[in-house]
């Protein structure tokens, strides 16, 4: 899905592009006030696909600065998150279903088992962020079908 993210994006910015439309204005735009942007959204997306792992591994989570100014940026992030993901094994993460895994949400704690974390909340979050910045150009005119969101088109 992330090879997918950045599908999406690429069209994002080419869309920007033909149309005159400042890339700035579609990295900034919301589906709602109360809703973050799309940089925001790309960035969380990345920050629960390099979570989910290195939690249920046991490993540090990389860490990544949210520094993304531009497509580009964007781009690059997505990148070394894919490429990081390749250094696990699935050995790493075979036999983590039952392991704890507390995580700060805001103010609160969370505990869950290491399925649990993975099906329901880094799983559920993921998808969420990604679908979100999807719809967010979608909504900004970019021609994305639901092709485009599973990479093809």
């Amino acid at each position: 899905m992330l090879k997918n993210l950045s599908h999406v994006l690429s069209k994002g910015e080419a869309f920007a592009a033909e149309n005159g439309i400042d890339p700035a204005d579609l990295l900034a735009a919301r589906l709602a006030p109360d809703m973050l942007p799309l940089t925001k959204q790309v960035q969380i997306a990345t920050d629960h696909a390099k979570g989910a792992p290195a939690r249920l591994a046991g490993r540090d989570i990389l860490k990544i600065d949210d520094t993304e100014a531009n497509f580009a940026d964007l781009q690059a992030r997505i990148a070394r998150v894919r490429e990081h993901l390749e250094s696990y094994r699935p050995e790493e993460i075979d036999g983590s279903e039952e392991r704890p895994i507390v995580i700060k949400a805001g103010a609160i704690e969370l505990s869950f088992t290491g399925q649990q974390y993975l099906l329901a909340y880094a799983m559920g979050n993921f998808y969420f962020h990604v679908v979100t910045a999807y719809d967010i150009l979608r909504h900004k005119g970019a021609p994305l079908g639901k092709g485009v969101f599973f990479g093809r088109g």
